[in-house]
């Protein structure tokens, strides 16, 4: 009995999210704009429901949305910059466990001051779900998407449903466009 116990837990374990870090509410008394957004189970369906059926990258959308267990999204805007700092950042780092998180990304920009990381959670070589850092100067968003899904269902979602863009459909797009010239 206990050998099933351990695994239901494992299973029920591997679906939850990263704990938002108590540092977090600090931020968004400071914060300009805050964006809270968690989709999970019947209201992730429901979002799914807003999105066209005619239109090919809404459809594909849809059909990622059907392999998710949850996204949730952190986001805070700030006046000037300081606001937040790294440790706020590491709160989140810390819950990382490297034997189920893989860093994948790590672009740091000294011009504009933009950083952002995406870790992959995977079991068994299968995605479980993708933990995206993204620090601006001014603006502080962590993304956690949990399910079943590859780099390329995250980069059809950048810009839908709190999750931001970092750059990987703007390359696809751009490379797209060079194929068809």
């Amino acid at each position: 009995m206990r050998p099933v116990l351990c695994v239901l837990t494992a299973a029920t374990l591997a679906a939850q999210p990263i704990k938002w870090p108590a540092s977090f509410e600090k931020l968004a008394k400071k914060a300009t704009e805050v964006a809270d957004v968690t989709l999970e189970g019947s209201t992730l369906k429901l979002a799914s429901k807003f999105l066209s059926g005619d239109e090919p990258d809404q459809v594909k959308i849809k059909n990622t949305i059907s392999r998710l267990d949850g996204i949730y999204v952190k986001s805070f805007e700030f006046e000037k910059e300081g606001e937040y700092s790294p440790a706020d950042l590491q709160e989140i780092r810390s819950q990382i466990n490297p034997a189920e998180w893989k860093k994948i990304v790590s672009v740091r920009s000294k011009g504009d001051g933009e950083n952002v990381e995406i870790f992959i959670r995977e079991k068994d070589g299968k995605s479980q779900g993708f933990l995206i850092l993204s620090a601006e100067p001014r603006e502080l968003t962590v993304v956690q998407i949990l399910g079943s899904l590859t780099l390329d269902d995250l980069a059809g979602m950048e810009g839908e449903m709190g999750i931001p863009s970092i750059g990987v459909r703007s390359k696809e797009k751009k490379a797209g466009d060079k194929k068809e010239d």
